[in-house]
């Protein structure tokens, strides 16, 4: 049986509800995937849960289609902020997707001492994190923010959130992340690496707690998913 389609769309969704197509859902649902009128598509909106669709109307640049049940509901990840300096193009997309997959609940792009790629294309991001949750079958997509300095964030940093920073410089030290429940939040550095000024702001930090991510230096991209796998395993919903 072919796999049906699955698409992100920002409209209500219930039963009966008509959901417009935009032109290049349609051009996928009906150039690439082939699909005609009454074939099935899942379709989410990030509020409203899964629901199960039909095709009503199939244009070569527009098309409808109905709800007819819902077929998940509503699934908010845990309360789980990301935020990762810059890295190359590449490896930067594949971050937002694999937090997306991984369930962040924010994506948050920092500046550091030593990032040395600040050039980001926010909306390309929110696209990447959009196609990711549309794969891995979740009902929810994390907003991606615009590029912020992480002094300023770390400034207005809320008392009750929990900080992970996941400090290469730790690497081989026998140091556990603490069970504390409530709001967390992720900070992996630069290739770089955080500077002496920046990991002295973060260790004054009543709730900043510093990780060893292992024996190894990990690659910020791959640190990343090892990061949220760890704090997802001890903390978030695979607990």
């Amino acid at each position: 049986m072919a796999s049906i389609p699955r698409l992100y769309v920002q409209q209500p969704l219930g039963e009966g509800q008509s959901v417009t197509l935009a032109r290049d859902h349609a051009h996928y649902l009906f150039s690439v995937m082939r699909r005609g009128p009454g074939d099935p598509v899942e379709v989410f909106n990030g509020t409203d849960g899964e629901w199960t669709c039909a095709v009503a109307d199939a244009g070569k640049k527009a098309g409808v289609l109905t709800c007819l049940r819902q077929s998940k509901p509503q699934l908010a990840p845990p309360d789980l902020w990301l935020m990762f300096a810059p890295i190359k193009k590449a490896r930067t997309d594949f971050i937002v997707e694999k937090a997306t997959e991984l369930g962040a609940a924010r994506i948050m792009p920092v500046g550091t001492d030593f990032t040395n790629s600040e050039r980001l294309r926010i909306d390309r991001l929110q696209a990447h994190a959009v196609e990711a949750a549309e794969q891995c079958g979740g009902t929810y997509v994390p907003p991606v923010d615009d590029l912020a300095k992480l002094d300023t964030v770390l400034q207005s940093w809320p008392s009750d959130r929990a900080l992970m920073f996941c400090d290469e410089a730790k690497v081989g030290q026998d140091l556990s992340l603490p069970a504390a429940p409530g709001p967390w939040a992720i900070l992996i550095g630069p290739e770089g690496g955080f500077s002496d000024r920046e990991r002295a702001q973060l260790s004054a930090m009543d709730q900043a707690h510093p990780v060893s991510l292992g024996p190894r230096i990990l690659r910020a991209d791959t640190a990343v998913v090892a990061a949220m796998a760890l704090w997802q395993a001890q903390l978030g919903d695979w607990a």
